[in-house]
């Protein structure tokens, strides 16, 4: 059995009050303050290069794909043609590269309230954004996503096929693009076909978050499929949610997300595939009891 590494040469993060995870350091690589968070990148010996804001984890270049492809995919193979997307947050630019894996994608705006975080995934975090930062249907906002939400896309009259909220955890500053009227300002925005994709947090160690999350989507959507995944870098199970009126990635059966994969000429895909879709909706008894109705 290895030796714990000594606290000094931890990254830890909780995930409760009563439990967390750690990772060895490495070296930092650059860490500061912005008008709105801390931030730190690490050059880490298990994950590579690393991004925190605020003590907690936010991606990393080895696993980034574990959340992002299922942030985006689960949702966007359910619909039909999605050719424009809002990301609010999201600003090392996982999402949007996800995004733009689909050939009738004609817009993706991103809205990101701290530009560094943009700036950060420009200088370090080439393999999680791979370019997507600078394509040219991207439309990057630096602004408060709330203010996007309820006043500029109103009135530039944008509609959305799917709004994708890649945010920090629901508290601080990202608490007000957690609540039901939030959710019910995106869903004004939406396509018919429209979904919001956001992930939840961990069922383990923060059901009581999970399970009023989904109790706010469920008031205002008429379908609300969690989904759950292994985040490495956040040291647990993770809860997503897919919430919409018309599109419900659940109904979709192996064969019909191969069919779409394929003609979509969607590849270079290291997690998401038929059989994880469709067992992202096939959940152990304690996760049917957390999410029920």
């Amino acid at each position: 059995m290895s030796e714990a590494p000594k606290p000094d040469d931890m990254l830890i993060e909780p995930l409760n009050d009563q439990a967390g995870h750690y990772l060895v350091k490495g070296r930092l690589i650059e860490a500061g303050d912005t008008p709105y968070q801390h931030y730190e990148v690490w050059d880490t010996p298990h994950f590579g290069k690393l991004f925190r804001l605020d003590g907690f984890f936010m991606t990393s270049e080895r696993d980034e794909f574990f959340y992002h492809e299922n942030l985006i995919h689960v949702p966007a193979i359910a619909m039909d043609a999605p050719r424009r997307a809002l990301v609010i947050g999201g600003g090392d630019g996982g999402s949007v590269d996800e995004l733009f894996k689909y050939p009738d994608m004609e817009e993706a705006v991103l809205v990101e309230l701290d530009g560094k975080v943009v700036d950060i995934a420009r200088a370090h975090l080439a393999c999680v954004h791979n370019g997507a930062l600078d394509d040219p249907r991207l439309t990057l906002r630096i602004e408060d996503g709330l203010h996007y939400v309820r006043v500029v896309a109103p009135e530039e009259g944008k509609r959305f096929d799917l709004v994708v909220l890649d945010l920090t955890d629901p508290i601080g500053p990202a608490a007000d693009l957690y609540t039901e009227e939030f959710f019910a300002q995106c869903k004004a925005l939406m396509t018919p076909q429209g979904a919001i994709s956001l992930h939840l947090g961990a069922p383990v160690y923060q059901p009581d978050r999970v399970r009023e999350l989904l109790g706010r989507l469920r008031r205002v959507f008429a379908h609300v499929r969690p989904h759950f995944h292994y985040i490495p870098l956040y040291g647990s199970l993770w809860g997503m949610a897919c919430a919409s009126d018309a599109t419900d990635p659940a109904t979709l059966d192996g064969a019909a997300v191969t069919r779409r994969l394929s003609e979509r000429a969607i590849d270079h895909l290291q997690y998401y595939n038929a059989d994880t879709h469709c067992a992202a909706f096939m959940y152990p008894t304690y996760l049917r009891d957390l999410i029920a109705e």
